[in-house]
């Protein structure tokens, strides 16, 4: 799960991780309020889930109060694209006013699991306020990893070689080596999946701040953080990825034509990748999981169904916990309530497969049946000419 800028910040303050005083505003006049009990120079900050909001013009500079609230009237209510966002762009119903600090140098910190080591994995750049991946390909010398044992924690030694890369003057290593273990600490027992600071700012009276914070979070581990439960934003999210998640599917909208439905995430990835070697592309990832039932298998054929991009229909399960005869029967019962107007193929292999495929034969539907993914994913690209 994504948060907002400043709830990322409000939940860093609370574990000793120095950020601007800021605060958040809904209205022209909130945001004239808290620019007025900050005094001087402040930024009003577009709050939608997306980065390149500077660019897109959705973070700027200003000097009063008066001017805070004409920014804020103006970013209020507007439609930010950026590069994150793809050209719809999105309506922004909240800004972060916070004091303007004074800024020497721009750094990068983030944490993050690697999926290669099954570690967390503290990242540092001197390339603050460019997107991680660009300083991994154009300076990967100036990008440093450390993984963290989850067991030990982080060393002190780990925290210190850490603000030495990001060349701290003597003054401040103990304040980033603080700032650091603190970032690592709400990574720890927030379950965080993602913590990014870009960028993290030394300002000229040598402070270390967090001018910006991008916080993701562990869904399976929300219910251990009901605070943090009440932060989402589903404005923010796709409305099919909404209605999905009341389903307890696993389901995200891609830009392709062929709905994928599935039955655990490796095989999805598989089932993608063969859509695309067939000659077509994926317009989602769905997961119905193991243990699905015949309901859920519904939920989520109306749920592709919705999606307006859809030209035809994947079905690829693997029968174990979720037989082939609930699958079949799930899929039969979705395509007598729903309108489909679009070509089905399934390829199923697994447990009373014989039983699933008799019921798909007997249902008087126009289903194609594959044998083997190959053979299905071009039935599908097939369907898709005609």
């Amino acid at each position: 799960m994504n948060i907002h800028e400043y709830q990322g910040k409000e939940l860093l303050a609370k574990f000793g991780v120095s950020v601007p005083k800021g605060g958040v505003a809904s209205t022209p006049e909130e945001a004239a309020e808290i620019a007025k009990e900050l005094t001087g120079k402040v930024v009003v900050k577009a709050q939608i889930h997306a980065g390149g909001r500077g660019k897109g013009g959705g973070v700027k500079l200003v000097d009063n109060v008066s001017e805070a609230k004409q920014t804020a009237s103006e970013i209020l209510g507007m439609n930010l694209v950026t590069h994150q966002t793809g050209p719809e762009g999105r309506l922004v119903k909240k800004v972060w006013v916070e004091e303007a600090s004074d800024i020497s140098r721009e750094l990068y910190l983030g944490i993050v699991l690697d999926r290669s080591t099954g570690l967390p994995t503290i990242m540092a750049s001197t390339e603050g306020g460019m997107d991680i991946e660009e300083v991994a390909e154009k300076f990967p010398e100036k990008l440093l990893k450390i993984p963290v044992d989850p067991l030990l924690g982080i060393w002190p030694s780990s925290a210190r070689k850490i603000a030495y890369s990001l060349g701290l003057p003597d003054n401040l290593i103990k304040d980033g080596v603080r700032f650091i273990t603190n970032l690592y600490k709400f990574y720890e027992e927030m379950d965080a999946s993602l913590v990014e600071i870009n960028p993290l700012v030394q300002t000229k009276d040598d402070r270390l701040l967090a001018l910006d914070a991008k916080v993701n979070f562990d869904d399976n581990a929300l219910s251990r953080h009901e605070d943090v439960k009440e932060m989402r934003d589903t404005d923010e999210e796709d409305p099919l990825e909404v209605k999905a998640s009341s389903f307890n599917l696993n389901y995200i909208k891609l830009d392709g034509e062929v709905g994928c439905m599935v039955n655990g995430a490796g095989l999805a990835m598989a089932t993608m990748d063969i859509i695309k070697l067939a000659g077509s592309s994926p317009a989602n990832f769905l997961d119905v999981g193991g243990g699905a039932s015949r309901e859920m298998v519904e939920n989520a054929f109306r749920i592709l169904m919705d999606d307006q991009a859809v030209r035809a229909v994947f079905i690829n399960v693997f029968g174990g916990i979720l037989r082939c005869d609930i699958l079949a029967q799930g899929v039969v019962d979705a395509v007598k309530s729903v309108n489909v107007n679009v070509p089905v193929i399934i390829r199923m292999e697994g447990t009373n497969v014989e039983e699933g495929r008799n019921i798909l034969e007997s249902s008087g539907l126009d289903f194609k049946v594959g044998n083997g993914m190959a053979d299905a994913a071009q039935k599908v690209v097939e369907a898709l000419k005609n």
